[in-house]
């Protein structure tokens, strides 16, 4: 089997002694290096949470987060759909560039063939070389068979569901009617979902009910068990995605309905896990992260979310598809503050590698910046440009406040057919998120910039394998 083999020795040696150099310049002499934790949402949209405007969704958890920490306003997921995304946060590179997004499918099904490649360096691979515990709790998505599972991507410990909780679905229903009926019609045993511990399955169907509440257990466990070594939890709900599932203690509780209950379910987790690291005395030496994959699943009305003001949503370029809300939580290391620069789940790789002493990969292209100069002191982020890929095209480029669409197209078929544009459309998201005043006209010079943006871009670019494909 296809597994990662892993250079111990002098690979680790020289790795520590480059963290313990790095980190004396950042933190001090006897500062220990921060623990880190992701918690990644599923199909949540820019307008769902209180802090970012929501009038009936209560999070108050995630307000306080915000308030206490940097809340950015222009942070975005690297894809519009959940496998594509996922791999560009833990590799900090666009997926293009490893295969894993595709023209064919856009994410991989309980019958793909394939997952992230071996080659491929994730975040956890960099934190554990220079000594970190890490632990993936949640949505996978990025390969179901052993060799593709997080614990041959550098994680310790796996505790979670390898694809999207709307897959395997037993009841013999065509997918889209299947979705017609009520929601008290779709139960948990509908989809024969796998959850598993590390490679072994221990529980199919797994019982979405309860498993909210169970991801912040085991994130909680994970905490008390590695609390005196530095460590990094990827905790990837997989909710609010459809089927939409919650605990007896959260069913009927939001005014939003059943998607709110989800939601608020998702932020007393958050809740639970900032108590446990403050009850272990790690507030001020853990930076903590809540962002989505991607934008709401609009074709699922009540059960989808809210983009707020933002176009579109999930599976599109517009700005409702991957715009998201962006926390980031620390006391003792964060400098709380509004942050309106650019920011991307790409760079949370190499902000995190850099703050943990790791090197950054010198052997590839990584697209992830550095943003610890925003997070730690407050300077502006160093991202001024973003492609916004669909499969292996580029549908859209930003630079600065301005964002081009050479090609707009429709979720999975919704909200209009495919167009190319030429000349194409030009926004000013400063003055115009919504994107509904074409000024493309007025500003020629910045759509020269952009093309040559591009044309550097693609003169560098090569295109990995496609691994999205299905078993033949």
């Amino acid at each position: 089997m296809n597994f990662k083999v892993k250079c111990l020795g002098l690979q680790l040696i020289l790795s520590i002694l480059v963290c313990s150099t790095v980190l004396q310049k950042t933190f001090g002499q006897d500062k220990k290096p921060p623990n880190f934790i992701i918690i990644f949402a599923d199909d949540l949209g820019y307008g769902d949470l209180g802090v970012y405007g929501h009038p009936t969704i209560q999070t108050p958890n995630l307000d306080q987060m915000a308030y206490e920490g940097q809340k950015w306003t222009n942070f975005y997921a690297a894809a519009s759909v959940c496998t594509p995304s996922r791999a560009a946060l833990l590799t900090g590179r666009l997926t293009v560039r490893s295969g894993m997004s595709s023209h064919k499918r856009r994410v991989l099904y309980p019958n793909s063939k394939n997952g992230l490649p071996a080659s491929e360096i994730t975040l956890a691979e960099q934190l554990r070389q220079v000594g970190y515990k890490t632990a993936c709790i949640g949505k996978w998505h990025l390969g179901h068979k052993e060799q593709y599972l997080p614990t041959n991507n550098g994680f310790d410990y796996y505790y979670g569901i390898p694809y999207s909780n709307d897959m395997d679905k037993v009841v013999d229903i065509p997918y889209w009617e299947y979705w017609n009926q009520p929601d008290e019609a779709i139960k948990t045993n509908h989809f024969n979902v796998p959850l598993m511990r590390n490679t072994e399955i221990i529980e199919r169907p797994a019982n979405q009910n309860t498993i909210t509440l169970r991801y912040t257990n085991e994130t909680i466990s994970f905490i008390k068990k590695n609390k005196d070594n530095p460590f990094f939890i990827y905790l990837a709900h997989n909710l609010p995605h459809i089927p939409l599932f919650v605990s007896k203690e959260f069913r009927g509780k939001s005014k939003r309905g059943l998607y709110g209950d989800v939601l608020e379910e998702i932020d007393h987790g958050v809740g639970k896990i900032i108590a446990i690291l403050k009850e272990e005395g790690l507030e001020n030496n853990t930076i903590v992260v809540f962002t989505s994959d991607n934008g709401p699943w609009l074709s699922f009305k009540l059960n989808g979310g809210s983009a707020g003001l933002l176009r579109a949503g999930k599976g599109t370029t517009w700005e409702g598809g991957m715009r998201e809300p962006g926390i980031f939580w620390g006391p003792g290391l964060i400098k709380p503050g509004l942050v309106n620069g650019l920011g991307s789940t790409m760079d949370l790789f190499t902000t995190f590698s850099r703050l943990a002493g790791a090197k950054i990969p010198e052997d590839r292209i990584i697209d992830g910046y550095d943003l610890s100069e925003t997070l730690l002191h407050g300077k502006p982020s160093p991202r001024k440009k973003l492609f916004y890929y669909r499969g292996t095209d580029i549908y859209a480029v930003r630079l600065g406040d301005f964002k081009a669409h050479f090609i707009t197209q429709g979720e999975y078929g919704q909200f209009g057919k495919k167009e190319v544009h030429e000349p194409p459309l030009l926004y000013n998201l400063s003055t115009d998120p919504e994107e509904r005043f074409d000024v493309s006209k007025e500003n020629p010079d910045v759509i020269n910039e952009i093309n040559s943006l591009i044309s550097d871009h693609r003169s560098k670019l090569v295109i990995g394998e496609d691994q999205l494909v299905e078993i033949e």
